[in-house]
Parts: C-alpha cells; sequence; structure tokens
C-alpha cells in the first residue's frame, strides 16, 4: 500500500506522533517470506482490516492479514481520536441519496458501531483511555441551523444524547471565544487511536489470525481463486479483503476513481499542567467545528492539547503547515500563546464525493470498503464486520451500504488541481 512520506519519524519508522510515544508500537510481528493459504487474506491491518480477521476468526475462519508497515501505522494510528455518532452527512442528506428506510438502517448501523468499539473495548481489556463527551461547535453564526437539523434528525430516530449548548454554557465547556454555540452529544467520545488499533490487533491474534507486517501487498487476483503477492511471498485464499483505505494506492485501480486520500494534519503541545489542560475543556470533551475545512481537539491523559486540521489535497505535507496550524491554535485559545508544540504530524484521510463509506465487491470473491470521511473510529469497526457477514453470506446489512450511490472523482492528471481549486473555494467561503 503506497504511503505519503512522512517528514519526521519515530520508533523504528514510525510517523513522530504523540500517538507513538505515549503507547509504543512494541515487536513486530514476522513479514511473511514464502507462500500460505488461508480461507480469507485481508489487507491491511487498520480498524478495517482488524476488525474483519477478528470478526471471521471468531466465527471459524482461517485468516492472514498483511501490512505494508505495522498495525495502526496509517490513518488508524494518527487520527484524531474522535469516537462521534453518524456520519459526515446529515441523516437528512443522507435519505435525500438512499431513501428514509436505509437511512434510518444506516443511522442504527452507526449506532452498532459505538456499541461494537465499547464491547470490544471490555471484552478485550483495550487500554484505549476511552472517554465519554463531544461538541460539535458552530464556526459560524449561521452553522447554526445546520446544528439543528441535526437535533431534530436526531430527535426523530430516537436518539437523546443531544442538546444546544450556547454562549456562557458552551463557554463553561470550551474556554475559546472562536465558538458561540455547539451541540453537545454524550453519546460520542475519544480515545487513543494507535492503543486501540493496537489492542484490537492482540485480540485477533489471540483469535488465531496470522498477522503478516512489513509485508505490502504489491499485487492482488481477485478472481474465483484469490491471490496476494507480496515481496517475499504469496497468499492464497478463499476471499480477499482489501481494507488499505487512504493507504490502498493502486492495489485495485477501479477503487482509486471513487477514493481521494487527503493528507491532514494534527499537533501536540507540550505539557500544559493539569490545571491550565483542565480549563481548556473543563468537561473533557472532543471538539471538532463545522467549518468544511475544520479544526478538531481535545485534552490528553498527560494534559496536552491534541489539535488537528487543514488539509492538502495533492496528499502530502505542504511546506508551513505546521505554523499555519499552529496560528489556528492560537486563535481558537488565546491563552495558549507562547506554549511550545512537542509532536506534529500528518496523514492520510479516504474521502468520497458524497461523504459517505463505500462498501462493495469487486469479484464474488473479493470485498473492500473504505472511505469514511472522518469518522472512520466508530465506522470502520462495523464496516469491517459487515465485510466478515457478507463474505460468510449475510450480505443484508452490508448490502445497505453497498446500495448508497458513489460519484467518481475525475482522473489525473486534472484531479489534483482541480480538488485543489475546491479545496480553495471552501476555505474562502469557511472565511466568509
Amino acid at each position: 500500500m503506497a504511503a505519503p512520506p512522512s517528514a519526521t519519524r519515530g520508533p523504528d519508522s514510525w510517523p513522530d506522533s504523540w500517538y507513538v510515544h505515549s503507547a509504543p508500537p512494541g515487536p513486530a510481528a514476522p513479514s511473511l517470506v514464502g507462500d500460505t493459504a488461508g480461507d480469507v487474506c485481508v489487507v491491511g491491518a487498520g480498524y478495517t482490516g482488524l476488525s474483519a480477521a477478528l470478526t471471521l476468526a471468531e466465527r471459524g475462519y482461517d485468516v492472514v492479514v498483511v501490512e505494508a508497515e505495522r498495525v495502526g501505522w496509517g490513518a488508524s494510528g494518527r487520527n484524531g481520536g474522535q469516537l462521534i455518532s453518524g456520519y459526515n452527512k446529515s441523516v437528512s442528506a443522507i435519505a435525500r441519496l438512499s431513501g428514509p428506510d436505509d437511512a434510518r438502517r444506516l443511522w442504527a448501523l452507526a449506532e452498532e458501531a459505538k456499541a461494537l468499539l465499547v464491547g470490544r473495548v471490555e471484552r478485550h481489556a483495550i487500554d484505549c483511555a476511552l472517554r465519554w463527551g463531544y461538541i460539535n461547535a458552530a464556526a459560524k453564526p449561521r452553522h447554526r441551523t445546520g446544528l439543528l437539523t441535526q437535533l431534530v434528525d436526531a430527535q426523530a430516530l430516537g436518539y437523546d444524547q443531544l442538546r444546544l449548548v450556547e454562549g456562557e454554557r458552551l463557554r463553561a465547556l470550551v474556554a475559546s471565544p472562536r465558538y458561540h454555540s455547539g451541540l453537545e452529544d454524550s453519546g460520542s467520545g475519544h480515545l487513543h487511536p494507535l492503543a486501540y488499533a493496537q489492542g484490537l490487533a492482540r485480540a485477533a491474534r489471540a483469535a488465531g489470525v496470522r498477522l503478516h507486517e512489513k509485508t505490502p501487498a504489491v499485487a492482488i487476483d481477485a478472481g474465483a481463486a484469490p491471490k496476494v503477492t507480496t515481496p517475499l511471498g504469496r497468499v492464497r485464499a478463499r476471499f480477499l479483503v482489501l481494507a488499505g483505505n487512504a493507504y490502498l494506492g493502486d492495489l485495485a485501480r477501479p477503487l482509486t476513481r471513487t477514493l481521494v486520500p487527503i493528507a491532514t494534519y494534527m499537533l501536540a503541545t507540550e505539557p500544559l499542567g493539569a490545571e491550565r489542560a483542565v480549563a481548556l475543556l473543563p468537561g473533557d470533551h472532543a471538539v471538532s467545528d463545522t467549518n468544511v475545512g475544520l479544526h478538531y481537539f481535545r485534552r490528553t491523559a498527560d494534559h496536552r492539547l491534541l489539535f488537528g486540521g487543514g488539509v492538502n489535497f495533492a496528499n502530502r505535507a505542504a511546506a508551513g503547515a505546521q505554523a499555519r496550524l499552529t496560528r489556528a491554535l492560537r486563535h481558537c485559545f488565546p491563552q495558549l500563546a507562547g506554549v511550545a508544540v512537542s509532536h506534529f504530524w500528518h496523514g492520510s484521510v479516504g474521502m468520497t464525493v458524497n461523504r459517505l463509506p463505500q462498501l462493495g465487491r469487486l469479484s464474488p470473491t473479493t470485498y473492500f470498503a473504505h472511505g469514511y470521511s472522518g469518522h472512520g473510529v466508530a465506522l470502520s469497526g462495523i464496516c469491517g464486520q459487515l465485510l466478515a457477514e457478507a463474505l460468510s453470506g449475510q450480505a443484508e446489512r452490508f448490502d445497505v451500504f453497498a446500495r448508497l450511490p458513489h460519484q467518481s472523482f475525475i482522473g489525473p492528471p486534472w484531479r489534483v488541481p482541480l480538488l485543489a481549486l475546491g479545496s480553495l473555494w471552501y476555505r474562502l467561503r469557511d472565511l466568509l
């Protein structure tokens, strides 16, 4: 799986994130050398692949997972760690695409996704600092209307965990002058993403999954007898699962038309001390705002602030990205002027045109899931389970996602320039 270059590296060639230093990855699983066979080969050891592998192994399948780098090396170990209800699209908008019945089914699956994650954390004793509380903060006064739409949609579905918070009530939860209204969700939260990925991997291996790290898939055969070729070996299987998401590269060319990997950035401040950190977010909420080029942040257990945002449609680290993100941090929290940044990193997010996950089949033996568009902490887990269900012959729930209409992005050489123009338009709109 192709990956964008990292400007800095942490232990064992990891991107130098705060996550790597606070949850060291430990010894690597062996690379694949020679040929092997199993019932299912999964490409990618992020949340999607590990969830599919764990579900399949629990059902008695012999599963082989190949990972180009290390468990959670991609988006699963670098993301904002925000466990958010729903999708990167309102239920009303989803209903216009899929019809009201499938929109309700998709909402129910998103709710199941959170319960699935919690169940795995508890059952497998995954120490990933799972906490509850999330706020979607209106970046502009006009965005309050969108928050109200979310609230009405959720109430119509029987979800009662949301409340609108405004003015002083909001500033008591988020000590930033930037936001004046927000939607608090007590049914969403945050966790340590890399620790969660490592916990899933331990659970999968305990269930019998054969995991091979530093084993990139260089070619696949999606035919009647699937085969994955790696630098030093091959895997033959009855079924193939593609779970590389933004790091899939050109391994399956038909999928490059509907999925675009986009680079985004994060930083961690130096330790602020308990009193100062708690004063920023007294309720320990995760927060993201409503801009298209959004910012998101939360506290850490060692009293730092994690702060993310910004995108690069060329899927690489842009010059000056750290300085821009640091300015955004200080604009959001002027009280952090002069605070040093201890870690800065970037990673790729898999985006679709409609900002909804894409699940499907390349052939009767080859399945894929990707394109969570910023909501992957929760959705990747349930989608991995649905992949396992589908190849086990229970595809009804999988097909709710597979029925979603997905448009294609324009191909090379115009893709990146046009996406950049679209990004510029949205940045200008965010400024208004």
